[in-house]
């Protein structure tokens, strides 16, 4: 005799915990993590795939299609009214045709998305949350994939479209990239594998070659010595140099953010469990801190290295002395509303975004903001310094990117209204300078959005220069090369594209594999030595070698 089914209360509520996180519905899943007593679940610290509870209900949804419409012995065929969750089923039965044809059960449709954008330069659970992105199921049936053949242009969108909405997956696309390895020579692609969940965040040290840091859904956090140039074996497996093992015993502990000083020597490293660490080079314990009472989304350090700052649930971003160790400052800006990303303007000063719509410029030594931008629609997911401190981008869930002019931050007088960035159809989720202007021309930023695209932008004008609309997805990150010559684009599709920034056309793509989103890149150079990596949705980083692309170096 089979075993019965059991369905718990216990076990319903850590699938809808779940699915509130991947939809970025932080506040409600707090409620229900405390109401529904999770943290004494022997459950909570299960993997439960993303969307789980969406692919069970749409399992029900055919169950009951087909027992509503078995008689006798065989299917019917003739019912024209579809199935939904919410509204009871009364069949409307067609006159059948002359042929009997029995069909299969339909395949269910579900409204709305079980993705969430990880709220840090980034998005999955909320954080990219967070900012790093957690994607929805991907349908792709192709293997990990190399793909150097341009892609065709697709058709411009109709720009009457549907207003933006920040949780609406884009319409399904047919694949782009065939199951087929060129364009790069052996070696251009490796996996680290030491990973046990999916791989939210990665940095680069950026005064060591080749040192890379990663970190998990399970609070992990791997320090990588990853080789490079011609005489390296490419086959070799790489491991960890080190390894740092459950920073924590909280059932969500999800690591958001990763961030190295300007010399490489400390890095930050910010959690879901609200603890703010920072490890130095070698993997040692330098300082932590819980002074934050919800998830941590960012944190950054000054330009000097002095300070760091955070943006948290808590609706409080915080400002640490380094050298101290110590708390400097809380602020308490955003009213009941998350604080989701920070941005150093100088080292006196910087920037603090959120749910609240409005992005703080605040000072170290001020009792108030400097200033208060206004104009976004939804909740500012970033913000990003352009790389001579004097304009700063944010970008938000209504699915526009605004360009202020913060020259006279400092000075009393109101700062001039921002240029506006319009087109996008769905919220966006990171925003990025390019590092390099040449003379006489205009500052450029890249936009990634939900609505599957990505856009560049001429930050003067505000006329965007390029829509790239490779990607099949919601795209999660995006990203310039150090050099300021390609553009990086990743997704919830799988897809990694490379295009060149003055031609504007695509160079490169790699495909990760099936259901492989990509939450965040990091292109990182020193000397003539260039790397990217990607954290994976697929439990793995990935490190893409641009020296042996050839699509990348002949542009």
């Amino acid at each position: 005799m089979p075993a019965p089914l059991l369905i718990t209360a216990d076990q319903v509520n850590c699938l809808i915990h779940a699915y509130f996180l991947d939809s970025g519905f932080q506040h409600s899943a707090f409620a229900i993590r405390m109401e529904g007593r999770l943290d004494q679940s022997p459950h909570i610290k299960k993997h439960i795939p993303r969307g789980e509870l969406i692919e069970l209900l749409s399992k029900a949804l055919l169950y009951s299609e087909v027992e509503a419409h078995w008689k006798g012995d065989e299917l019917s065929t003739n019912c024209s009214v579809p199935f939904s969750l919410l509204d009871p089923h009364a069949c409307s039965l067609q006159p059948h045709s002359s042929t009997n044809n029995i069909r299969e059960p339909s395949t269910a449709k579900v409204n709305g998305d079980t993705a969430s954008k990880r709220k840090a330069t980034t998005p999955s659970e909320d954080a990219r949350a967070e900012k790093r992105a957690r994607k929805e199921q991907d349908e792709k049936d192709a293997q990990m994939n190399v793909d150097g053949a341009p892609t065709p242009k697709p058709k411009p969108k109709d720009a009457k479209s549907d207003p933006p909405q920040a949780l609406q997956e884009p319409p399904t696309k047919k694949l782009k990239h065939k199951p087929s390895v060129v364009g790069a020579r052996p070696g251009a692609v490796r996996f680290l594998l030491a990973h046990k969940t999916e791989v939210f965040v990665v940095a680069w040290n950026p005064a060591t070659k080749g040192q890379l840091v990663s970190g998990s859904r399970d609070a992990v956090v791997n320090y990588w010595a990853v080789p490079s140039g011609p005489n390296n074996d490419h086959t070799a497996p790489i491991q960890p140099t080190l390894t740092l093992p459950d920073l924590t015993l909280d059932s969500q502990a999800d690591l958001t953010a990763l961030n190295w000083n300007h010399d490489g020597s400390l890095v930050a490293i910010g959690s879901y469990d609200s603890i703010l660490r920072i490890c130095t080079a070698s993997g040692e314990t330098y300082f932590k801190d819980s002074h934050h009472k919800g998830p941590i989304f960012a944190a950054q350090f000054s330009p000097s290295g002095q300070w760091i700052a955070t943006a948290s649930l808590d609706c409080t971003s915080c400002v640490w002395d380094v050298k101290q160790k110590r708390i400097h400052r809380q602020y308490r800006n955003h009213g009941d509303a998350c604080c989701l990303d920070v941005e150093w303007l100088d080292d006196s000063t910087f920037a603090s975004c959120g749910a609240d719509k409005v992005v703080h410029i605040l000072s170290l030594t001020a009792t108030g903001p400097l200033h208060t931008l206004e104009g976004h629609a939804g909740e500012i997911n970033s913000v990003k310094c352009n790389p001579s401190r004097t304009r700063l981008a944010s970008c938000a869930d209504d699915g526009t990117a605004r360009i202020w002019n913060i020259e006279n931050v400092h000075s009393e007088k109101a700062l001039p209204p921002p240029v506006i960035l319009s087109g996008h159809q769905q919220c966006l989720t990171s925003i990025e300078w390019c590092p390099v202007t040449g003379p006489g021309e205009p500052e450029l930023v890249a936009t990634a959005s939900f609505d599957a695209t990505a856009r560049l932008w001429d930050t003067v004008t505000g006329a965007c220069t390029k829509v790239f609309a490779d990607h099949t997805k919601h795209v999660y990150a995006v990203t310039f090369s150090p050099d300021g010559r390609h553009l990086v684009t990743g997704g919830g599709d799988g897809s990694l594209i490379v295009y060149e920034v003055k031609s504007k056309e695509k160079k490169w793509s790699w495909y990760t594999g099936e259901k492989s989103g990509i939450f965040e890149i990091d292109w990182q150079s020193w000397g003539n030595t260039s790397l990217i990596a990607l954290a994976l949705e697929r439990q793995m980083v990935a490190i893409v070698d641009p020296g042996k692309v050839p699509a990348l170096q002949s542009s």
